[in-house]
């Protein structure tokens, strides 16, 4: 596991992180953590609003990117209005179906991140791990089951339930201290859903999120791999 200590400081050093190691429990975000998956939902947002032109594809790409880990049905109003249209239930839920159709099956076929798969396998049975997602419930439990990783989670909530008050009811609920767990993301959201629960955050370091890595000064991580 490539791992790197803030990032102001240029101290890289191969080793299992110490972090994840002593934590009992870990939080687990999906895309960008589990699976190479954020750039298909850009590549989903593109294909649903190309008739809009480049010009709109190129801004809401740049929107979903800078915002990973935030639910479509909190992105869509904000895109359908940035084109002219009314936000309403019915044409968000349009969306939203659309939007699945696109993504679901590329998500499944999606690359691992490196070592994940080894990594839940072989701690899941000493330590406790939940994910939390923004994608939603249902989607989100079929693409587990699918990949046949869903018995790895302790459990799993998407949206419509935010992540700060997903990880704020799982830490009441089983009776678990924050400085005894982790959350692993991708994205400021998921910063921020840690942070609000004082909650230990460990960044994995992808190409999209350059800049957040520039602004946190948190451990962080490339993959799950031993060397």
């Amino acid at each position: 596991m490539v791992v790197k200590y803030g990032t102001k400081f240029g101290h890289v050093k191969i080793i299992m992180i110490k972090l994840i190691d002593d934590s009992k429990v870990i939080f687990w975000d999906f895309d960008g953590v589990i699976k190479d998956s954020v750039e298909v939902k850009s590549d989903a947002f593109a294909k649903l609003f190309e008739v809009f032109g480049s010009a709109a594809v190129k801004k809401i790409r740049s929107h979903h990117e800078e915002n990973g880990g935030v639910s479509r049905y909190e992105k869509l109003p904000i895109y359908l209005e940035w084109l002219g249209q009314h936000p309403s239930q019915v044409l968000i839920d349009e969306y939203a179906e659309r939007f699945s159709v696109l993504v679901k099956q590329k998500v499944i076929e999606s690359d691992w991140v490196l070592g994940v798969l080894d990594y839940l396998e072989r701690y899941s049975r000493n330590k406790t791990f939940f994910l939390v997602t923004a994608t939603p419930q249902t989607e989100i439990e079929e693409i587990l089951i699918a990949l046949k990783i869903q018995h790895y989670f302790c459990r799993i909530i998407g949206a419509p339930i935010k992540k700060e008050e997903s990880i704020r009811m799982l830490l009441t609920k089983y009776l678990i201290e924050p400085n005894q767990a982790v959350m692993i993301g991708d994205s400021n959201s998921d910063y921020d859903a840690a942070s609000a629960n004082h909650v230990p955050f460990v960044l994995r370091r992808t190409y999209l999120n350059l800049p957040l890595q520039e602004k946190l000064n948190c451990t962080m991580i490339d993959d799950f791999c031993d060397e």
